[in-house]
């Protein structure tokens, strides 16, 4: 996980704490995200620039209880993203939840996504 992250962002100095959960769902992975930013970001500005992503849906609705669910993202080519929140103490950094099918977003698609951007250069 550290050294995928580190090749993907072309960053191999990175510094991440990764926590990796194993509990049995059909397919998909899931992540707790803490990034920290060179500004102050807040959850409102955060979730502004998610919604924005391409393949990226934020399901965050405390209200209501709805967040990301492994059993929600199989099957999805988006990348479900939510419990975005402050970290306390750090106006620098935002924590979130994402859920994503390790098939579709994690091989087969993203692997035509990543050959899309590719070509478009």
């Amino acid at each position: 996980m550290v050294e995928e992250t580190r090749k993907i962002f072309s960053l191999p100095k990175l510094k991440m704490v990764p926590t990796c959960v194993r509990v049995p769902v059909p397919r998909a992975h899931s992540e707790a995200v803490v990034a920290r930013f060179l500004k102050p970001i807040s959850v409102a500005e955060a979730k502004q620039v998610l919604a924005k992503a391409e393949g990226v849906r934020v399901v965050d609705d405390s209200k209501n209880n709805l967040f990301p669910m492994p059993s929600q993202a199989s099957g999805e080519l988006d990348v479900l993203v939510g419990r975005v929140r402050e970290v306390e103490g750090d106006p620098h950094a935002i924590a979130f939840f994402v859920s994503g099918d390790q098939l579709l977003k994690g091989a087969a698609w993203n692997a035509v996504q990543i050959a899309e951007v590719l070509i478009r250069k």
